[in-house]
């Protein structure tokens, strides 16, 4: 808690004041009571992380974006989901290239975040580093082996890499657990196992 200019008791007021009014759906609300929090305690990093929760839920993500960013510059180090979020809402407005270095920052902070992996390897294959992207969504499915987002993205970019048999591969390995997902993916790619 960064309760400096004022009582800790003040803090935790506004925090369950805004944690109440998320309960019963009242964003706007909640944001007041974080604006209020980052009024007096502007580098708290609660505050900072919940603000810019709400503000992306509302679609306001350039404000989200801007607290996102305070919160990594002030607290480089203090979690992986900070940088992920980041990275997400950067990806999310297409600033790929920024994108791509704050799930960077995510996965050197923990490199079992496989969400980051996964938004990194998105983030190459939309700036057509197919390569690289490859590396990431291969970590994804190997932090996740059996969930099928990976499994998909990865098949993607061997087709897009003209690899087909990798493709195929992956389509044959996905039968195994997700016939439905592999059946749509040989359907998407034109590829038979």
């Amino acid at each position: 808690m960064s309760a400096r200019n004022g009582s800790g008791f003040d803090w935790w007021r506004l925090k369950w004041r805004a944690i109440v009014w998320l309960i019963v759906g009242r964003r706007e609300a909640a944001l007041e009571s974080f604006d209020a929090m980052l009024a007096r305690w502007p580098d708290d990093p609660y505050a900072l992380a919940s603000r810019c929760h709400v503000l992306a839920e509302l679609g306001r993500r350039d404000a989200a974006i801007a607290d996102a960013e305070r919160l990594t510059s002030l607290y480089p180090q203090r979690s992986a989901a900070d940088w992920f979020n980041l990275a997400f809402l950067l990806d999310d407005a297409g600033r790929f290239h920024e994108a791509e270095a704050a799930f960077r920052r995510a996965v050197a902070l923990d490199d079992k975040l496989d969400r980051a992996w996964y938004g990194l390897g998105l983030s190459l294959v939309r700036q057509r580093r197919y390569d690289e992207a490859v590396a990431a969504l291969e970590r994804t499915t190997r932090l996740q082996p059996m969930s099928p987002s990976g499994w998909v993205q990865l098949a993607r970019v061997h087709v897009d890499r003209d690899d087909h048999e990798a493709a195929r591969k992956i389509i044959r390995h996905l039968r195994g657990f997700e016939p439905k997902v592999a059946a749509q993916l040989q359907r998407e790619t034109g590829l038979a196992p």
